[in-house]
């Protein structure tokens, strides 16, 4: 009898192809269950009163630097915990925690660990992949996450492989004009390299240069377990 097992232990190939998923209805960010698809983005428009709190916060002296793990239910109330400057901010707070109820529920997570920050440099200046499952990332103010389309992108340039140069000149762009960029109120879904199946093929994004002394607020979601 021939030994069957090692066939057990062969991965089906990966697809040689990733794509993005965008459309103005939420219903778009369920696509990133599809195989062949590492970034989904909900084209979102921001309510005029969610709009208003954060004009307010942009121009003040206040900077949030929002991090914590919470249900869906409880996100308003741990929000105003946390920075009590968002007290008569509900309108951005409830719209957050609407992101996280649809979070939650597409993964099905009982928590969700949420960042909110004001920025005034490039968190994450070079084109890279994450390596988790995937994060919600959405901009409310300020310029928004780049990112590359999966066929534009030279791979082997990521991190180490750049030797140092700037992403501009290092061989990981093909051209300055294949950089996709977010607009404010997007909500977007970066697969990562931990997704199942995924290894070598999550969205590979950036911060924008923040320049002429702006600011961004930035909203990322992300699992816990």
């Amino acid at each position: 009898m021939h030994n069957l097992s090692p066939a057990l232990n062969i991965k089906p190939p990966l697809p040689s192809y990733r794509f993005p998923s965008i459309d103005k209805y939420a219903s778009v960010l369920s696509d990133i269950y599809q195989e062949e698809v590492n970034i989904a983005i909900w084209q979102n428009d921001l309510s005029d009163q969610v709009i208003e709190n954060i004009n307010s916060i942009m121009h003040s002296n206040q900077r949030l630097a929002v991090v914590m793990t919470s249900t869906p239910s409880q996100v308003v109330d741990n929000l105003i915990e946390c920075s009590p400057e968002l007290m008569d901010k509900i309108p951005l707070c409830e719209h957050i925690a609407l992101l996280a109820e649809m979070f939650c529920s597409l993964f099905e997570l009982k928590r969700v660990g949420l960042r909110l920050t004001t920025l005034d440099r490039a968190m994450c200046p070079r084109f890279h992949v994450d390596k988790i499952p995937c994060r919600l990332v959405s901009t409310f103010a300020g310029t928004a996450t780049e990112w590359l389309p999966h066929d534009k992108i030279n791979r082997s340039k990521l991190g180490p492989g750049s030797k140092g140069k700037p992403d501009e000149i290092s061989g990981l762009i093909q051209h300055a004009n294949d950089i996709q960029q977010m607009q404010i109120g997007d909500v977007a879904l970066l697969k990562g390299d931990a997704w199942f199946n995924n290894e070598g093929n999550g969205a590979v994004h950036r911060s924008p240069e923040i320049c002429n002394n702006n600011k961004r607020l930035l909203l990322t979601l992300d699992f816990m377990e």
